[in-house]
């Protein structure tokens, strides 16, 4: 054999993996991948087989395995799809199933890895030829199912579509019919959804229309008083007032009394002044004579709403007389900081071990205010900046005012030319009485949408002349106003909203606990203090960081530098290293004396020099 044929022979020559286990070797790459996908179609393999060959490291793999995500294709042959007229009508007729067109090997499901390495796919039928291996069922297809829903995606950037999947599940809708008998931790419910203008061919086909999350809004695309700033919008004070985008906010609380071991357990009652740990008397003023809250009582956060007595958390002491008396602490269920809320609903059932379940359902009202945030279906998100009255607003010659008004800086550089077209598409549905298709890659024109608009005497481009509702006179440009659909997330400045002046710290660094739920403070971090020191407002930063955190006073001996202690039962103060009295009172951090007892254990003994400021 010639050097030639040889080293051909041999690049041919691949290694063979089935689900990254190694099978061996084989010595023609192209022939045993050809032998498989024949097998494959005329189904003597298993559909759930995909292959993938890579030439140039010489390694077929074959995959079986269950996680791969795998997408439905039409088989073409030589240049012809497989699936025919006569299929499809059987298939409307119920003669034969998609499983059946599975089974003949009309349609193969490909994982990524397959048509990366060996498949050739053509969008559309009459881009086929002779060299393609399969076929798209639906170009539309090729997103995932929320980016499918969304209006015209192939006319924006990818990242835009990524921020818009991602909002849509945080868009506030009907996520339940039955929320009312429902009693989820949190739920969020839209007081008006409505169905989208303009939709995508899979918003109805995922029934996403029974389930709306957003509503029709009027939207001018312009600058106004400089309120609307980079993301920030400007919202018609009367839209909300007819309950544009209000919404009801629902949050459960719930308890059981528990048994413990040796016979101890919960307790539901109102607690009596003498149980440890007794709260303030006004926070039980709505317990009924059970120890439960009920039904639409107005609450404030601290309130009450399950009263609980447990058992102590330790043995009892024995007492005098060598009789044990049974202490009881407080253990009551309240509102957290700032629910201030109506109760909804009281339930009380069994917990799977039999013990009494109570389950507390507050509802609270979200009307839109500065500083909520809002979106379209674009990844345009947005914050609330101003709620400005009607009258103050632009508006145009037959008195149509916005409901919105977003900034136009916030389209070109994000590229989401699909806004702009949803805003058209919205304002001609509106006009014409017919839902716009907006389906990726064949979704209505813009000609068409433009023509509807011409048809209603409507300038085709979408711009009409506005007049200012302060002044009353006619801007000199005319402005892009159209109708596309917004949804408030639920993003609510009323449940992020968190202040503190003084409340609970750490136990270990006697600094102050972290998050809205403990009461935390807010973090003064490492660039906030930069600012400072570039200021050099020195007394600002020993306020924030020492003052208001964790400032102690310490005792350090004169004569050995090491921390003094104070006998509480003598009333005196010694060093517990060489004895001596002479101490001096030192203000530090008390995250810095945890370091310095934490050197210690580190067998390293600190010593701390004091003498008078020169």
């Amino acid at each position: 054999m010639s050097k030639s044929k040889q080293t051909r022979s041999q690049s041919k020559r691949v290694v063979v993996y089935l689900n990254g286990i190694y099978l061996g070797f084989h010595d023609n790459g192209d022939e045993l991948v050809k032998s498989i996908l024949e097998k494959r179609s005329i189904r003597e393999l298993t559909p759930n087989l995909n292959i993938s060959y890579n030439k140039k490291t010489g390694e077929v793999h074959l995959n079986t395995t269950g996680g791969r995500l795998r997408r439905p294709y039409i088989v073409v042959k030589n240049g012809k799809p497989l699936l025919t007229e006569e299929h499809l009508e059987k298939l409307k007729s119920g003669e034969i199933t998609w499983d059946d067109l599975v089974a003949e090997g009309v349609i193969d499901y490909l994982d990524s890895e397959e048509e990366d390495s060996l498949s050739y796919i053509a969008m559309d039928e009459s881009e086929l030829t002779s060299d393609h291996t399969h076929l798209e069922i639906n170009p539309a297809s090729i997103t995932g199912a929320i980016v499918s829903t969304i209006p015209y995606p192939d006319h924006n950037s990818s990242p835009r579509l990524t921020m818009a999947a991602s909002m849509m599940k945080q868009s506030l809708g009907l996520y339940a019919v039955n929320f009312n008998y429902r009693l989820d931790s949190r739920a969020h419910i839209l007081f008006y959804p409505q169905v989208p203008l303009v939709q995508s061919a899979s918003y109805s086909a995922l029934n996403y229309d029974k389930r709306p999350a957003g509503q029709n809004f009027v939207v001018a695309v312009m600058s106004y008083y400089g309120y609307n700033m980079s993301d920030a919008v400007v919202v018609n004070k009367n839209s909300v007032e007819r309950a544009l985008s209000r919404s009801v906010f629902y949050k459960t609380y719930e308890t059981e009394e528990r048994r413990y071991p040796g016979g101890q357990k919960d307790k539901l009652m109102v607690p009596n002044p003498n149980i440890m740990g007794y709260r303030e008397e006004e926070l039980y003023r709505n317990l009924d004579e059970d120890g439960i809250i009920m039904p639409e009582v107005e609450v404030k956060p601290r309130d009450v709403l399950i009263g609980k007595v447990s058992p102590p958390r330790f043995m009892e002491e024995v007492a005098t007389f060598g009789i044990t008396e049974e202490k009881r602490r407080e253990n009551s269920v309240t509102a957290k900081g700032g629910d201030y809320a109506t109760v909804d609903s009281v339930m009380l059932t069994e917990s799977l071990a039999g013990n009494k379940l109570v389950k507390v359902k507050l509802r609270s009202l979200k009307v839109p205010e500065v500083g909520d945030k809002f979106a379209s279906r674009h990844g345009q998100k947005g914050v609330i900046s101003y709620i400005a009255p009607q009258e103050d607003l632009p508006f145009t010659k037959s008195g149509v005012v916005p409901d919105l008004i977003i900034n136009p800086h916030a389209i070109p550089s994000r590229m989401t030319a699909g806004h702009i077209l949803e805003m058209l598409g919205g304002k001609a549905s509106a006009l014409d009485g017919e839902y716009v298709d907006s389906t990726m890659f064949s979704g209505t024109p813009e000609d068409e949408l433009r023509a509807v608009l011409k048809k209603y005497g409507f300038e085709e481009g979408g711009e009409e002349v506005l007049y200012d509702g302060i002044t009353g006179e006619k801007y000199k440009a005319t402005i892009f106003i159209g109708v596309i659909y917004y949804q408030r997330l639920h993003h609510l400045v009323s449940n992020k909203m968190h202040v503190r002046s003084r409340g609970p710290v750490q136990l270990l660094t006697h600094q102050p606990t972290e998050g809205k739920a403990r009461e935390g403070g807010l973090r003064f971090g490492e660039m906030e203090r930069d600012c400072l020191i570039g200021y050099g407002a020195s007394q600002l930063i020993k306020d924030r960081l020492l003052e208001e955190s964790d400032k102690t006073i310490v005792r350090v001996c004169a004569d050995c530098g090491s921390l003094g202690v104070y006998d509480y039962s003598k009333r005196r103060e010694y060093c517990p290293i060489c004895k001596g009295t002479r101490m001096d009172e030192i203000e530090m951090s008390y995250a810095f004396k945890l370091l310095l007892d934490e050197i210690k254990s580190l067998n390293v003994f600190p010593r701390l020099r004091t003498g008078d400021k020169r």
